[in-house]
């Protein structure tokens, strides 16, 4: 059993502004929302093309939608899934299902037929919130879930003329208009949520016991599992968030890019905007010069992102001509961001990035590097006030290593889920003596800087020897030809496994397998130099952009038993 002596060298690199520990109050997560209608009810909350609504409004519409929502048949505790991409609904529908008195279930847009099965069955969803374009494929698919009621938005729902006009103009035109059968009962218009009339009466929950979100995990290792978050666990992490970034206060604008229906989109876009009264404008997909015209167009102070989101806008050839200069702070999660990236968009832009980590089943965040302090490139950075974190040994994980050795990240502190939904052998082997087991395999500097090194699964055992992927991917990263890369341990006879990377190269550049092994090979140990290369349009990614490592791992061994 992990002794719970544990060293916090992090808490002198804190900024001073920083209190080593915070005082959380037991209230459910839309309570910040309550507080900045009160105090800042004329601010913009959200900017939506030439729609937008201010703090006092907001407050208004989501009570709307929680009596709507009551009136129809929803109880406090049932599971009402949100599945729209990022849009000024998204972010109503959600307010209101928490103060109905529900549990959240943000599910992605992208989703197909065995997912959404398994997302909405699991969860026992009784209603479902979504998008008009979304029908044809949810329609088919509802004799199999157990939802009873569906409401329906459409994009011109948060839009002013003339965008409604035009909208609706080219969807006509070009026959994509979906025939949706309202029928008042099942199948009913976002208007039903959004139109008054029923009165809103409070509920309150039990912060620390009552589910404010199910959140399912991105399943690339297996099922999808049901997060358990609670509303203390969501308000407690921005509560951390905000005295973190302690400068950041509602004077700024925050472009919500990443995917609300994703934790780290929903904590950092959604709740801790609206802890800070920031204004957020929602981008609904990301398409990369439109973003950078985004930027340009809305001059947002704040831009959340992932590892892919910045490499993907680097590779602009014509970036130097959008005047990005309005963003001071740039957040970075989901994945490692290469040394590399962090550098030419820092000299790009003069935006500074603040890498973190996090996970699902800690509502996310769990690190971040000082917002003033000492700032090192390739470091998840300091643990949030409260939260412990240690490096334990990866067989049992009950020996605390010391300062420079690698081992499984564990973290504990008021963020970590209750646990997982009907799945308590896996909560069981999840959260051992109140301690997160995360699968990271990282490791702590003398001052308390956290460095993950890679997935505990995706690590490479080759002819004996340890091979963390993340090394050679930020080697492979280095080569100027380079646009993505990855690499992957497949199976051998006479090795265990060997290496082999993916890789994408920059658009125009001609590439070889030679010119890849040389490189590495003056930079790596022999044994970590990969054996074998392949080329590729463009890597397997999760909607945050993480690299799909492990879908690459089960294309190859697919081909492995083809061969046999």
């Amino acid at each position: 059993m992990l002794k719970n002596d544990i060293e916090r060298p992090w808490l002198e690199n804190y900024d001073q502004e920083v209190s080593h520990s915070l005082h959380y109050e037991e209230v459910p997560v839309y309570d910040y929302l309550d507080r900045v209608a009160g105090k800042y009810p004329q601010r913009k909350a959200i900017v939506f093309n030439n729609w937008k609504i201010t703090y006092h409004k907001l407050k208004e519409l989501s009570e709307t939608v929680a009596a709507n929502l009551r009136s129809f048949g929803l109880s406090p505790g049932d599971r009402v899934a949100i599945m729209l991409p990022n849009l000024p609904q998204t972010i109503i529908a959600y307010w209101g299902v928490l103060k109905a008195g529900g549990t959240v279930v943000m599910t992605n847009p992208l989703y197909m037929e065995k997912e959404m099965i398994h997302h909405f069955t699991d969860s026992g969803t009784k209603f479902l919130i979504t998008l008009d374009l979304l029908w044809p494929k949810i329609s088919e698919l509802m004799p199999r879930f157990p939802i009873t009621r569906v409401f329906i938005t459409r994009i011109p729902d948060c839009l002013r003329f003339p965008l409604t006009l035009l909208y609706n103009l080219k969807m006509r035109r070009e026959k994509k208009m979906p025939d949706v059968p309202y029928d008042g009962q099942k199948v009913m218009p976002w208007k039903k949520l959004v139109k008054k009339g029923e009165v809103f009466i409070k509920y309150t929950p039990n912060p620390k016991n009552d589910l404010a979100a199910l959140q399912y995990t991105g399943g690339t290792t297996g099922v999808s599992k049901g997060v358990m978050l609670t509303h203390y666990n969501l308000s407690a992490n921005v509560k951390q968030a905000v005295a973190m970034l302690h400068e950041v206060g509602p004077e700024n604008t925050v472009l919500g890019l990443l995917p609300y229906f994703h934790i780290y989109g929903l904590t950092v876009c959604v709740n801790f905007a609206t802890a800070i009264g920031a204004t957020l404008a929602p981008y609904p997909r990301f398409v990369p010069r439109d973003v950078l015209k985004a930027i340009q167009k809305v001059k947002p102070t704040i831009f959340p992102c992932a590892p892919a989101v910045f490499n993907a806008l680097l590779q602009q050839k014509d970036i130097d001509q959008f005047d990005l200069s309005s963003i001071n702070y740039c957040v970075s999660g989901s994945a490692p961001i290469p040394v590399e990236v962090i550098e030419r968009f820092n000299k790009m832009t003069g935006a500074e990035i603040i890498e973190g980590y996090g996970l699902t089943e800690a509502s996310p965040i769990t690190h971040l590097n000082p917002l003033r302090g000492k700032r090192k490139y390739g470091s998840i950075g300091l643990p949030f006030p409260d939260t412990d974190a240690a490096i334990v040994d990866m067989e049992l994980g009950t020996v605390k290593l010391p300062p420079g050795k690698i081992g499984e990240l564990i973290v504990k502190g008021p963020q970590v889920m209750k646990g997982y939904w009907n799945l308590p052998d896996e909560t069981a082997g999840a959260i051992r003596n109140n301690w997160l087991y995360t699968g990271d395999i990282a490791y702590m500097d003398e001052e308390g800087y956290f460095y993950i090194v890679d997935r505990k699964k995706d690590l490479i055992i080759t002819g004996g020897y340890n091979v963390y992927p993340r090394e050679i991917d930020e080697v492979l990263y280095e080569h100027p030809k380079v646009k993505e890369a990855v690499s992957v341990g497949i199976p051998s006879e006479t090795r265990g496994e060997v290496i082999k990377a993916f890789v994408v190269p920059r658009d125009g550049e001609n590439l070889t397998k030679v010119e890849i092994i040389s490189f590495c090979r003056e930079k790596l140990a022999g044994f970590k130099v990969p054996k074998q290369v392949e080329f590729r349009e463009e890597l397997p990614k999760t909607i945050v952009g993480k690299v799909l490592r492990r879908a690459l791992r089960e294309e190859e061994m697919q081909k492995l038993k083809q061969k046999k």
